[in-house]
């Protein structure tokens, strides 16, 4: 699709002066985040907060699905600093609530699943060093760590408060989008970390404007509910460049509110559905609105 967006798709939130300054404290610390290298439309307002969702295990991805404008290709050594700059970093800006995602790593062994107990143990680590009122809330946004159930339960068992992973698309399209993933070993992992922490809010989320139907929105949903997933959140998908998918409709904001409707009846705790919706844009759930204690989680 071409042309120019509609008006329901035009960003006017701006703040350029605190853009520039996160993204400078940013690589001061060599840190990457999916504000940037997902090009999302939301980055200076979250970055004005600030918020941030940091990308761990180096910026190159070993998949290439169609959506995502991350490098592809063969991903560098892991970083050993990398965890106490997250850490360092979410400390400096006071975060409330931090993110943390990663590139796929299919090279590795764990599929970088310890790298993202490492960064989640420096965070609490460096809020309980400092004596602040408590640590932030964590939430991590995985890979399918190619359904390793020792992985999974690696990040796991540090009990991160949200452990969101995203299914992206209808199983329909899961070729053309996800061309290296798999729709039920990715439902599957939410099942698991359900099943190892009921306490854990499980989350997922899904592009729409990728050619789905409603109906295979809603079948989507469905699914997500019988694996135990607790938050859903659903947005416009925008091509970020020239080299990724095109648009094929964009939805408008009725059809996000009928989602939306819908999963409220479904029974999850929360679902949000709009054209800007990301999947850790606003992420801090609202009931969670105060810090964990820094022993919460030992």
């Amino acid at each position: 699709m071409t042309g120019r967006l509609p008006q329901w798709l035009k960003k006017k939130y701006r703040d350029n002066g605190r853009l520039h300054s996160v993204k400078a404290m940013l690589r001061k610390r060599g840190l990457n985040t999916v504000c940037e290298s997902a090009r999302c439309p939301n980055i200076a307002e979250c970055f004005s907060k600030p918020t941030a969702t940091f990308i761990i295990l180096g910026n190159v991805c070993t998949r290439s699905c169609g959506f995502c404008s991350v490098d592809k290709g063969h991903p560098e050594l892991i970083a050993e600093d990398e965890p106490v700059n997250v850490a360092e970093a979410s400390l400096e800006l006071d975060l409330r609530h931090v993110v943390i995602t990663s590139v796929t790593r299919d090279d590795l062994p764990d599929k970088g699943a310890g790298q993202f107990a490492r960064t989640i143990d420096a965070v609490r680590e460096i809020y309980k060093d400092d004596r602040r009122d408590g640590c932030p809330t964590i939430e991590v946004l995985t890979p399918d760590f190619s359904g390793l159930a020792e992985s999974i339960r690696i990040v796991a068992d540090r009990r991160p408060e949200i452990y969101n992973h995203n299914l992206e698309t209808v199983p329909r399209l899961y070729k053309k989008v996800r061309p290296q993933a798999d729709y039920e070993r990715s439902l599957n992992l939410l099942g698991m970390v359900k099943d190892f922490y009921p306490d854990i809010i499980t989350k997922s989320g899904i592009m729409v404007g990728l050619g789905e139907r409603t109906d295979e929105v809603i079948a989507v949903m469905k699914n997500l509910w019988k694996a135990g997933c607790d938050v859903v959140t659903i947005g416009q998908y925008l091509m970020p460049t020239k080299k990724n998918l095109p648009v094929v409709e964009y939805i408008k904001p009725d059809v996000f509110d009928y989602y939306k409707s819908e999963g409220g009846k479904m029974g999850f705790k929360q679902v949000e559905s709009a054209p800007f919706v990301r999947s850790s844009y606003n992420s801090a759930p609202e009931h969670q609105n105060t810090r964990s204690p820094v022993n919460s989680q030992q």
